[in-house]
């Protein structure tokens, strides 16, 4: 009879506002496990006291992960559980995870992920433009390789999702439009699910004016930006003019 190996770890998703978005298995995995590793303790413990869960913590972020991951990986050895948290949504997007789960493989050990809160989906939807392929971009290049990296995505026929901080946001939207062109049709959403939650879509330039004449930004943001337009090529008119007879 085979033996399934049991989950050590659990990549466990958080709610990115509303804390009436976080599923009912995620809570079960928290409440079960023996630790919950989290990018800030204090707003994961918050998190945890409203759920009414009580579990030792460890502190597991951007800053400390090397140092963390060999230490974490000798106690998942010995079978103890862990449920790995970021300050809201999916831990590993854009945030602490990626070494641990390399790891932790590379070793034979299971990992899970739970499905759940992102933010990069709904500020898709909501955008209004084409879901059917997208890229996520994350942050772009503060400095360096950043101007490379905005020339490389000229051509980007895709929808493209960015996160920025509020101070960036005006910043990167002017230099989006210099390259991208000031009409390209973009969306900015920010404070998602939460009770000031906001999208503004229209073209680049209109957004990076919009956001520089607001006296403070506040709130996470995703910025979402139409991709290039593929030109047409004659085959496609013929074809389509044959389909209309």
């Amino acid at each position: 009879m085979t033996t399934v190996a049991p989950t050590l770890l659990y990549l466990v998703p958080t709610p990115i506002g509303n804390l009436e978005d976080i599923t009912l298995r995620a809570i079960r995995v928290l409440g079960e496990v023996d630790t919950v590793l989290a990018e800030d303790t204090r707003t994961s413990g918050r998190l945890l006291q409203h759920l009414n869960i009580k579990k030792p913590m460890l502190s597991y972020h951007l800053h400390n992960e090397h140092q963390q991951v060999q230490r974490l990986l000798e106690r998942l050895e010995k079978g103890e559980t862990m449920a790995l948290v970021s300050d809201a949504g999916t831990p590993g997007i854009s945030d602490p995870g990626f070494l641990l789960v390399r790891e932790c493989l590379a070793r034979g050990l299971k990992v899970e992920c739970l499905p759940g809160a992102t933010a990069l989906v709904p500020a898709l939807l909501k955008s209004g433009f084409g879901a059917e392929r997208f890229t996520f971009e994350g942050f772009l290049p503060v400095k360096k390789g950043r101007q490379t990296r905005l020339k490389e995505l000229a051509a980007e026929t895709r929808t493209m999702i960015f996160y920025e901080s509020p101070h960036r946001i005006v910043k990167t939207l002017e230099q989006l439009a210099e390259v991208l062109g000031p009409e390209r049709p973009a969306s900015v959403s920010r404070e998602l699910t939460k009770l000031f939650e906001e999208t503004v879509t229209a073209p680049l330039a209109e957004l990076a004016a919009n956001f520089a004449g607001r006296q403070a930004i506040k709130g996470e943001i995703v910025l979402v930006v139409q991709g290039q337009k593929e030109e047409r090529t004659k085959e496609d008119r013929y074809t389509d003019e044959h389909r209309a007879d």
